[in-house]
């Protein structure tokens, strides 16, 4: 069935989920003390996403630092077995909101190429390529794939 998301600000006491979280998702994970410091940080917005019904749980996070009027999104990642449910729009579409209540004008992000989801939901978006750099994840395998810029205004 469709599930009800909820999307909140993070606390510091999801930093453990969110690290877990963040290492499932990417090859380079991020420590826990690593998260707490970001959070901590007033210049970035952390936001968590919980299926309404069990909220103790969180299945996804978006971290965002804002630099004057632009907003860098570091990372979002949505838990495996809860993708494929919207849960990374509402996820998006909150932090959005919120970045720009923030301040922030527009938000740059980079995404590996090879990352369908992540290029079809940003296109949903309506964020757009600026620019390219490449070699710039490392895959498993040990080559490195391309990274592209993107950017979206806001307002």
């Amino acid at each position: 069935g469709k599930v009800e998301w909820r999307v909140d600000p993070a606390q510091p006491k999801h930093a453990p989920q969110i690290a877990a979280l963040h290492a499932a998702s990417f090859n380079r994970g991020w420590s826990v003390a690593e998260i707490e410091t970001l959070m901590a940080d007033r210049n970035v917005v952390t936001d968590v996403l919980r299926a309404k019904a069990r909220s103790q749980e969180i299945d996804g996070f978006s971290l965002s630092r804002i630099a004057v009027d632009e907003a860098e999104l570091l990372s979002i990642a949505v838990s495996s077995k809860r993708r494929g449910k919207g849960g990374s729009s509402a996820l998006l579409a909150r932090h959005l909101a919120r970045l720009q209540a923030a301040g922030a004008r527009r938000v740059v992000l980079e995404v590996d190429e090879h990352n369908v989801p992540a290029l079809r939901l940003y296109a949903r978006f309506g964020f757009s390529e600026i620019g390219t750099r490449p070699a710039y994840y490392a895959r498993p395998d040990g080559t490195h794939g391309q990274a592209r810029v993107l950017a979206r205004p806001l307002g």
